[in-house]
């Protein structure tokens, strides 16, 4: 057993999302998650400077001693987590879209990916579709902008009505049933997408497999917590605390955010 932290990074605030999964799941296990919101959007990066950020954020959280590390973007995942799996020894987890599921179970066999550039160019993004969307129209979709008014705090705003709007209009023209969330940030729009999508258009995104992996390899790397109280939860952010704080649930969780110039 090991009462070391899971540590998780993202390009900003959007891999909550997953952290949200996690410690549901993971009750016991004490957290430290890391938001590079300075620079966010990692999607519209260089493959270089993407790997260089996740460098940086892995000894980040190595330093604090995490025992595994969420990589908890899908540009990082991508982009990076080869070279983060060969370099050090701690176990990663990655995101990417869950395209196989949308894959089986679309009746129309059109399925729309929402997702930054970086992870649609990506090799990992070709080969998923290619070896999960065999006979599957996969209707590829930028979400350009998104991740900025996310990360200002803009989830109620018009103009990411409009832009989302603008987005999933095109893919339901074409008859997508099922729409893949390929962005950790995305999972915040889901209130705003299902004022825009028909009853007949499922919402998927990775969050549940993602916390249903990390556990499976705690279990079989005997790293899980023998802890039984609730595990501490302790954020980092290199730009806004508030609006970090502000996506956070307001719950009994032992919680705290804090600024750290990394």
């Amino acid at each position: 057993m090991d009462s070391r932290p899971i540590g998780i990074f993202d390009s900003g605030i959007g891999g909550t999302s997953i952290w949200g999964e996690l410690q549901e799941l993971l009750p016991n296990e004490d957290f430290i998650y890391l938001a590079d919101s300075r620079n966010a959007p990692y999607g519209e990066k260089s493959e270089e400077r993407i790997l260089e950020l996740s460098i940086k954020n892995t000894e980040f959280l190595l330093g604090l001693k995490c025992k595994l590390i969420v990589v908890a973007c899908n540009t990082a995942t991508t982009n990076a987590i080869d070279y983060l799996r060969e370099n050090y020894k701690v176990p990663f987890i990655g995101i990417e879209p869950a395209l196989k599921p949308a894959a089986i179970n679309s009746k129309s066999k059109i399925v729309g990916v929402l997702a930054t550039k970086g992870t649609l160019s990506s090799s990992l993004f070709h080969s998923t579709t290619k070896n999960h969307a065999a006979g599957i129209t996969v209707l590829e979709q930028r979400g350009t902008g998104l991740v900025e008014l996310i990360e200002q705090g803009h989830l109620q705003s018009d103009e990411l009505y409009a832009l989302l709007e603008s987005y999933i209009s095109p893919m339901l023209e074409k008859g997508m049933d099922y729409l893949v969330l390929g962005c950790t940030h995305y999972p915040y729009l889901i209130p705003i997408l299902k004022k825009i999508l028909p009853e007949n258009v499922t919402i998927i995104d990775s969050g549940q497999a993602v916390a249903r992996q990390t556990k499976s390899v705690l279990e079989k790397l005997d790293l899980l917590s023998n802890s039984s109280v609730w595990g501490t939860h302790q954020f980092f952010t290199n730009k806004n605390e508030k609006i970090l704080s502000n996506i956070l649930p307001s719950s009994k969780l032992n919680l705290t955010v804090s600024f750290k110039d990394f």
